[in-house]
């Protein structure tokens, strides 16, 4: 029986298979959002209790998650901030990367019936990778539509010389093996598949990721998983120096 080792060529061909994929899944997910959109735009409340609308709200809802779990491994196999994977931070105001975030995620929290809250100083401005923070927002409030009763609150402020970023919710709370999850992340871990909440702790590990690479005067940014907040429900929050 021969000894089967992995080989470049092979996480090559994985990674460009994934590439291939999420780029599927990005058509799909378009294609999706342009239907609801046209949906929501009859202005009918007949439109969002149409089974058929409700079950487009899910598939857009699916297909956000695993291309948000595509773009990860994608970003996680180049190693962010190596050559191949630039690490990009510029001067950037932070309403501006809050309403990127709001745009990108209107269509699938509308067609759910989902409010979005927003909270900002309209004249901060950091210095921070406006994609991949983008990415860790996404997929943070893609994570709270699974846990919220019907809104997602989106905040940003500079706390103690950081600038701290929240997403929270108004659901029933983190379990205790997610709040475990979010500290083991931090700690370089992977958490673990939870085939009952189809969760894979991968995408905790890629934000504690980025958080880590954000580095000024000796310290680095971070995250965490809390219970409160302002919605009294779940709360992620990225804090970057």
């Amino acid at each position: 029986m021969e000894d089967q080792h992995s080989t470049p060529e092979l996480f090559l061909f994985l990674a460009s298979t994934v590439h291939d994929m999420k780029n599927s899944i990005s058509v799909v997910s378009g294609t999706l959002e342009s239907l609801l959109a046209a949906e929501q735009a009859k202005a009918s409340d007949q439109v969002t209790a149409d089974p058929a609308f409700l079950q487009m709200a899910q598939m857009l809802y699916q297909t956000k998650r695993l291309n948000d779990n595509l773009i990860q491994l994608l970003a996680l196999y180049k190693q962010v901030g190596k050559p191949g994977y630039p690490f990009d931070v510029q001067p950037q105001l932070v309403g501006q990367l809050v309403g990127q975030v709001v745009d990108q995620e209107k269509i699938l929290l509308a067609s759910k019936g989902i409010a979005m809250e927003t909270d900002f100083p309209p004249e901060l401005i950091w210095t921070l990778d406006e994609d991949l923070v983008i990415g860790v927002l996404a997929h943070a409030i893609n994570n709270a539509i699974r846990y919220t009763k019907d809104t997602i609150r989106l905040s940003a402020r500079e706390h103690q010389g950081l600038l701290e970023l929240r997403v929270e919710d108004n659901g029933d709370g983190y379990t205790q093996a997610l709040l475990d999850a979010g500290g083991a992340a931090m700690d370089g871990l992977l958490a673990g598949v939870n085939f009952s909440t189809n969760s894979t702790g991968l995408g905790l590990y890629f934000s504690s990721e980025v958080a880590k690479m954000h580095k000024h005067r000796g310290q680095s940014g971070s995250i965490a998983l809390e219970n409160g907040g302002v919605l009294g429900g779940g709360c992620f929050i990225l804090r970057l120096p």
